[in-house]
């Protein structure tokens, strides 16, 4: 991708506090989603009681995940990875930075596993014996298991690329948007099952398609004024529709003739699926923030004078 000139750091840049940029956010985004995942998975797998001992994998690794992350940032002495190159005047000592960095690029090739080899599994329930489209539809949620693959390339991207920079900031758009196609995709497939019974059902997928195309034309034309704000618009538009979709999900499931409550959530509608919504438009918003500190004119702002961005360790820590 090509890199859009950024301002050197100089000594008399002040430091910046790690939560007024992106990079950090996203690394506790990432972190904060794999914990979320244990709830998730707990609930959608208690459906058949853990029928598999495999489908007890996601889980474990959901619950190991953060603390790996959390000890790294211990490790390391800050939110923000340690990448090659980075000056070692300050901060902890190499093998302290080499070990930090390691496990949790260790932990992102596992969860892509994790990933990948989830899909393969769901489909295996019931497309693999036929691959039919009526089975695509009602085998387990085969692109679900894809978010794992997801925050491990976040996690990935956090220890190799630099930030924030136009290819760090485009990654995680790109990223957000192979998100939204997946939420495209499970809406149409869940929703499909009982035909599009309610029109609203058509929402969430009309909703992501739009997503997807925002974020493709903000990734290809990132320095676009209009392109960046038309994207802000539309990931405003997923909050609220993840919100709508939520409460949707929520009502049905409390007037279920279930037993008990945790049985109506567990065999109603899937109540957390339409946050994905608001997960994946938080997740545009890192990449967009990042656009908007490379690229100050997207915000109508000169490019003479842009904000500097420090580099030193201590500056983004």
């Amino acid at each position: 991708m090509p890199t859009h000139p950024t301002p050197p750091p100089t000594p008399s840049d002040p430091p910046a506090p790690w939560w007024s940029r992106p990079l950090p956010w996203l690394e506790l985004f990432a972190t904060g989603n794999f914990a979320f995942l244990a709830v998730d998975i707990f609930m959608a797998h208690s459906m058949n009681r853990f029928a598999e001992a495999s489908e007890w994998i996601p889980f474990l690794f959901s619950l190991a995940a953060p603390p790996v992350l959390v000890l790294c940032w211990l490790i390391q002495g800050r939110l923000r990875p340690y990448l090659p190159g980075d000056p070692l005047a300050d901060g902890p000592p190499r093998w302290r930075r080499w070990l930090a960095r390691w496990l949790g690029l260790l932990i992102g090739a596992l969860a892509i596993v994790v990933g990948v080899a989830g899909m393969i599994l769901h489909l295996q329930s019931h497309f693999f014996e036929s691959q039919t489209l009526h089975n695509l539809v009602y085998t387990a949620p085969f692109a679900a298991p894809l978010a794992y693959a997801g925050f491990g390339l976040l996690i990935i991207l956090n220890r190799t690329e630099h930030a924030p920079s136009l290819e760090w900031a485009r990654w995680v758009i790109l990223l957000a948007m192979g998100g939204f196609l997946g939420n495209f995709v499970l809406c149409l497939a869940d929703h499909a099952q009982n035909g599009f019974f309610y029109a609203s059902e058509w929402i969430g997928v009309i909703s992501a398609a739009y997503a997807v195309g925002a974020l493709i034309a903000v990734a290809t034309f990132p320095t676009s004024r209009w392109t960046w704000r038309f994207a802000v618009v539309v990931m405003i538009a997923q909050v609220g529709v993840g919100l709508v979709g939520f409460v949707f999900h929520l009502i049905p499931n409390l007037r279920s003739p279930m037993p008990t409550v945790w049985e109506s959530f567990v065999y109603g509608a899937p109540i957390f699926a339409p946050l994905l919504f608001v997960d994946l438009a938080m997740l545009a918003a890192f990449g967009l923030w990042a656009v908007a500190l490379v690229s100050p004119e997207v915000l109508g702002r000169s490019t003479a004078s842009p904000e500097p961005i420090p580099s030193s360790p201590s500056a983004l820590s």
